[in-house]
């Protein structure tokens, strides 16, 4: 009797034991393996989102750069039309005889008192140039090379 107790457990009942055991095991197992998927998942996730944020920052970043240099350049080309402008306006003649000889008369005149003044700092410093000095020539040298070559090219 005891043999057939043995048979009849050591048979079906264990197996069915053993079979719900091995079933919770493998869901415990495949638990833990979903739950470190989903971690692991999370965390692909998180590095994905701080390199979209990354790269959305720096394409803000880089709209902003291109306004900006879109903005200077807008004004360094009107500072030239400008500039342009004043030479052209600066040559033309008004029509009115006594202010265009006034005008003919006063601007040589400044300019050579300017440039006599200029001469006697230079001396005075003994002809060493300073960034100044360096900057006031290359503005007159720009201001009348300008005027030669907007007037060469018949735009004065």
């Amino acid at each position: 009797m005891f043999s057939a107790i043995l048979s009849f457990l050591g048979g079906s009942a264990f197996r069915l034991i053993w079979e719900q055991i091995s079933q919770m095991w493998t869901a415990h197992q495949e638990q833990k393996h979903e739950i470190e998927r989903m971690r692991l998942q999370g965390e692909l996730d998180a590095a994905a989102h701080e390199r979209n944020l990354a790269a959305i920052k720096l394409q803000a970043d880089l709209g902003v750069k291109t306004i900006a240099v879109q903005a200077e350049a807008d004004l360094a080309r009107l500072d030239a039309n400008t500039f342009g402008q004043a030479v052209v306006e600066a040559m033309k003649p008004t029509g009115i005889t006594l202010v265009d000889t006034w005008n003919g008369i006063v601007r040589p005149a400044a300019a050579s008192i300017a440039l006599m003044l200029w001469c006697v700092a230079l001396n005075a410093q003994g002809f060493k140039m300073t960034d100044w000095d360096r900057e006031l020539v290359g503005v007159i040298l720009g201001f009348f090379f300008a005027v030669r070559v907007l007037s060469n090219r018949g735009k004065l």
